[in-house]
């Protein structure tokens, strides 16, 4: 495989791992109307949470909704200027390496404000409640990650 087959190869990958990002953050933490939303169902049927609790987590939910579908859209951005990208320069040029710079970035973004919200709702758990919420974490991550 050549020079250019091999930054192809890299480009493809990268936005792959977009993707798998996009799908983690939306499996993990969608809300419960949505597909996945596997952990913030398991906070709202599982934990027995009081009613000052289930505010101050909805209250989270909303705004991070709004964050999140704004990293999203600047993630799909991201993917679509490296698509455009690959298309001009057939090769691993200086376009595709800043687009998939942007792409990571967007990734990364969007990964720490997920975690970000998930801390958030766990500050507002009790002990108990903590423990049973980073089982169902762990679960998660380890069965979006294919572990």
């Amino acid at each position: 495989m050549g020079n250019a087959g091999r930054y192809l190869l890299v480009a493809l990958i990268s936005a792959a791992v977009a993707l798998g990002t996009l799908w983690a953050s939306r499996s993990l933490l969608a809300p419960q109307g949505h597909s996945g939303g596997e952990l913030h169902a398991f906070v709202h049927q599982q934990l027995d949470l009081d009613r000052e609790q289930e505010a101050r987590i909805e209250a989270l939910e909303v705004r991070f909704a709004s964050r999140r579908a704004e990293l999203e859209a600047t993630l799909g951005q991201a993917n679509a200027e490296l698509a455009r990208a690959m298309a001009s320069e057939h090769q691993y040029g200086p376009r595709v390496a800043a687009a998939v710079d942007h792409a990571h970035m967007a990734m990364g973004d969007l990964q720490k404000a997920t975690l970000e919200h998930v801390f958030a709702m766990r500050a507002l758990l009790r002990p108990d409640q903590a423990v049973r919420f980073d089982r169902a974490v762990d679960k998660a991550l380890t069965e979006a990650g294919g572990g």
